[in-house]
């Protein structure tokens, strides 16, 4: 079958279109700098600015409006869905029962990890911290360092040894294995925050911070001991302790929490399991044999065992997608949007942001780079390998 594109445009880019589409104008009028502005007019900047995002809340309203008589109320109806799919109300007294029986008698734990990193061309310098609170206080903090050297081969002769230096330098953000390395920290992290759930914390109900099967976690994120480790400690999670709400403040999922937007204060959404998010990251991940084996039993066995869902506290704030075990979910809804309306503005659990910060105040920035510096000054290094840009993106 013809594709109806000339032979001689076959393999040529073809965005200008896309762009076209998302943006309103075509590429060629951006990249002409006669058509920027000059200097910054900000009476048309603000004009622009107003002009567009009234635009974009009175799309949004009309489609809030079509997603809440259309789309909601056949949640419970898809086939496929979970027989729990649906929309449910939460009112202030029964948030005020989890806040005096839950909350504030510490019978809720919260994880927050954060990491830092230095890179020269010596060495890389990574720190991952994890911090663990309730409202009884903290937990536990917990902290690793990992300390990247690049190490060629040693050569008899010194002028090839350097080139063996210079070329493997070259070629590092190249190759596949410092693509690896940087996934290893993301999911170093990830695992232990969630590790330290099920063996830190003694607290009734666990709370953490996005997908509680994340991709870095069910693909192992190239490494085979972490996958297992990871699938270990999701199923006792699962399987054994099974009271846990994690919670997204992330941006993805955007079709879902456009849905979001269509529910009203006090509302949750029940949606689906995490089956088909499982089977999604399993297909597209390149496995070995062994490894795709343990990954796809765990999508069988644990992934239609946690169910995705969507509160909104505020008709100030945003909506929030939340993990939870089934047999549980509608407790774990009540949990989160019980520590959430301590914040109504944000929407998002209180208990989790003080443990990002807490973990931030203990493993973050200026700490960590403090230490470095120190540790350059003290080999007489100074700040020659502090070659890096960090304002430009």
């Amino acid at each position: 079958m013809s594709s109806g594109i000339p032979p001689e445009e076959m393999g040529e880019l073809f965005g200008d279109d896309d762009y076209r589409e998302a943006f309103g104008e075509d590429v060629t009028s951006v990249l002409d700098l006669d058509r920027w502005s000059t200097g910054l007019d900000l009476d048309k900047v603000m004009e622009r600015f107003r002009s567009e995002i009234a635009g974009a809340m009175h799309k949004e309203g009309r489609l809030r409006t079509l997603v809440r008589n259309e789309i909601l109320p056949r949640l419970s109806t898809r086939s496929g869905m979970l027989p729990e799919a649906g929309v449910y109300k939460v009112t202030p007294e029964e948030l005020s029962l989890i806040h005096e029986r839950l909350l504030f008698q510490g019978k809720v734990d919260a994880v927050a990890g954060s990491s830092v990193n230095h890179d020269s061309l010596p060495i890389g310098i990574s720190q991952i911290g994890v911090g663990v609170v309730g409202y009884q206080g903290n937990s536990g903090a917990f902290s690793k360092r990992l300390f990247r050297k690049e190490m060629a081969t040693r050569n008899a002769n010194p002028a090839q040894e350097a080139m063996d230096y210079i070329n493997m330098r070259q070629n590092r953000f190249s190759g596949h294995k410092d693509t690896l390395s940087r996934m290893a920290r993301r999911g170093i992290r990830t695992y232990a925050e969630r590790a330290a759930l099920l063996s830190k914390s003694s607290a009734e109900w666990r709370m953490g911070i996005g997908n509680p099967c994340a991709h870095e976690l069910l693909s192992g994120s190239g490494y085979m001991t972490l996958l297992e480790r990871s699938l270990s400690v999701l199923q006792r999670v699962i399987h054994e302790h099974k009271k846990f709400v994690f919670v997204s403040g992330s941006l993805q999922d955007r079709g879902f929490l456009t849905m979001g937007f269509a529910l009203d204060a006090g509302e949750y959404a029940l949606l689906e399991t995490l089956q088909s998010d499982g089977e999604h990251i399993v297909r597209g991940w390149e496995y070995g044999g062994r490894s795709k084996r343990m990954a796809w039993d765990f999508v069988r066995d644990s992934s239609s065992c946690v169910v995705k869902g969507l509160f909104r506290i505020s008709d100030h704030s945003p909506p929030r997608l939340f993990y939870a075990h089934r047999e549980h979910v509608h407790e774990a809804a009540w949990v989160a949007m019980a520590d959430s309306v301590l914040r109504p503005e944000r929407g998002f659990p209180l208990l989790l942001d003080v443990a990002e910060m807490s973990c931030r105040s203990a493993f973050g920035d200026d700490g960590f780079l403090g230490l470095v510096h120190d540790a350059y000054a003290q080999a007489g290094a100074n700040l020659q390998f502090f070659s890096e840009r960090s304002m430009r993106r």
